[in-house]
């Protein structure tokens, strides 16, 4: 494979991995207080939070750019006080994957809570372990998979997002230009269709190993908690 074509996969893995990454606490956060807690308008926080997956992503990506844009109402202070900016660059298209993928890592997680047996750790308690140790030695091992599970799926939706990320922060060689991007890119020419077919496989074996894995996670997962 040519060099300009794996360092589009090399890129998009980085933006890819960055995205969960950075979503992954974020979406915790969310799946424990989905799975934990009962109060005003947690239907309107799911609703919310779900809105990327039924959301056109060209219109997420808008919303993106209006917050995080240079003179977005996030991203202008973050180009003053640190002149850092998301627009144009890689970390603005993990940002846009984060977002996207976010209701698929919240999604496994919250179901992972959820079967836990809050037993085990009420008697981890009892034996005098704390709320952080009980969390470490019982709460936490019993959510890996769970987690794993929406880390590999996120993953999979992070590295063929395309809508969102072309709206936020453009399709730049070498910059922003990830799998997605490159295919459509390449079959915009007229003598890039054959370097396109080899993306395109790529993205789809890539895909499909990540579902099959996140499967057989959910599929353990389930087993365990029965």
């Amino acid at each position: 494979m040519a060099m300009p074509e794996m360092e589009i996969i090399a890129l998009s893995l980085r933006i890819a991995g960055l995205a969960i990454l950075g979503a992954l606490p974020v979406a915790f956060g969310f799946a424990w207080i989905l799975a934990r807690y009962n109060f005003p308008g947690k239907s309107l926080l799911q609703a919310v939070l779900t809105m990327p997956l039924v959301l056109p992503p060209v219109v997420t990506g808008y919303f993106l750019l209006v917050l995080f844009g240079t003179r977005g109402a996030i991203g202008s202070l973050l180009l003053q006080w640190f002149d850092f900016t998301f627009a144009f660059r890689w970390t603005g298209a993990a940002l846009a994957a984060g977002v996207m993928a976010l209701p698929l890592l919240i999604r496994p997680m919250r179901l992972a809570i959820e079967n836990i047996d809050r037993g085990l750790e009420e008697a981890a308690r009892t034996l005098g372990a704390g709320r952080i140790k009980a969390f470490m030695t019982v709460t936490l091992p019993l959510l890996i998979p769970g987690i794993i599970a929406g880390s590999v799926l996120g993953f999979a939706k992070a590295l063929g997002e395309f809508g969102a990320t072309i709206t936020f922060v453009s399709n730049i060689p070498g910059e922003t230009q990830t799998l997605s991007l490159a295919i459509y890119a390449l079959m915009q020419t007229p003598s890039g269709d054959a370097a396109a077919l080899k993306l395109i496989l790529v993205s789809v074996v890539l895909s499909v190993l990540a579902v099959v894995l996140s499967e057989w996670l959910q599929r353990r997962l389930s087993g365990a908690g029965k």
